[in-house]
């Protein structure tokens, strides 16, 4: 599913307007570079506003993408960078399903919404991802129920390129407060856990295997 698609920005595009939100933004990266798990906080383009040092290096030796760099947009990264699969596991499945379905919500939200309409128009010229988001992504959501697409709590496969650490799986944690997401971002932390003995899911086509 990988497809063309950001250059990494020191600053986030979804500036406050506020000196008080500003802030409190300032402040917060203080929080999320404290964690010692990847943490990113998020704007509802799926742009990255902060991220730790931690995440940084996860996805340090990716290669250079226009348009989907982890750092800058995360959805697009997901979608479109051919090395995304390279630290996130079962990437098909595991992670572009549930990222589609991520933004179909964000379409119904800020339809109107310039960068969210360009992410769409990419989905669109991918046949397959085009597929998978008009047909696949309702069938799947029949399938395994609309908690299959929220990130809260979702156990993923990651591919560390610290050797020492490998492959894993993590929890992903919205640990969002109140005043964030009355800002319109949410804060995404990824928990390194001891990988479970069940079976793994097989490769997607358009739907996987509930």
């Amino acid at each position: 599913m990988a497809h063309q698609a950001g250059g990494r920005r020191p600053v986030s595009r979804s500036v406050p307007e506020s000196c008080e939100a500003r802030d409190y933004l300032d402040d917060y990266a203080a929080v999320v570079e404290a964690a010692p798990f990847p943490s990113l906080v998020v704007d509802h383009r799926w742009n990255v506003i902060l991220a730790n040092d931690s995440f940084a290096v996860l996805f340090g030796e990716v290669r250079h993408h226009p348009t989907a760099m982890p750092g800058d947009n995360f959805l697009r990264f997901v979608l479109f960078h051919p090395d995304a699969g390279r630290v996130l596991g079962e990437h098909e499945p595991a992670w572009c399903l549930p990222m589609l379905a991520q933004l179909k919500t964000a379409m119904e939200g800020y339809g109107h919404d310039h960068e969210l309409q360009a992410i769409r128009r990419d989905v669109a010229h991918d046949p397959i991802m085009e597929a998978a988001y008009r047909q696949g992504l309702p069938h799947w959501i029949h399938a395994v129920g609309e908690s299959a697409a929220r990130l809260d709590g979702a156990v993923r496969l990651l591919h560390h390129p610290d050797p020492r650490r490998g492959t894993t799986e993590c929890r992903v944690v919205d640990e969002t407060p109140p005043l964030l997401r009355d800002l319109g971002h949410r804060r995404l932390t990824m928990i390194p856990r001891q990988p479970s003995t069940a079976g793994r899911r097989a490769h997607l086509t358009v739907v996987p295997t509930p």
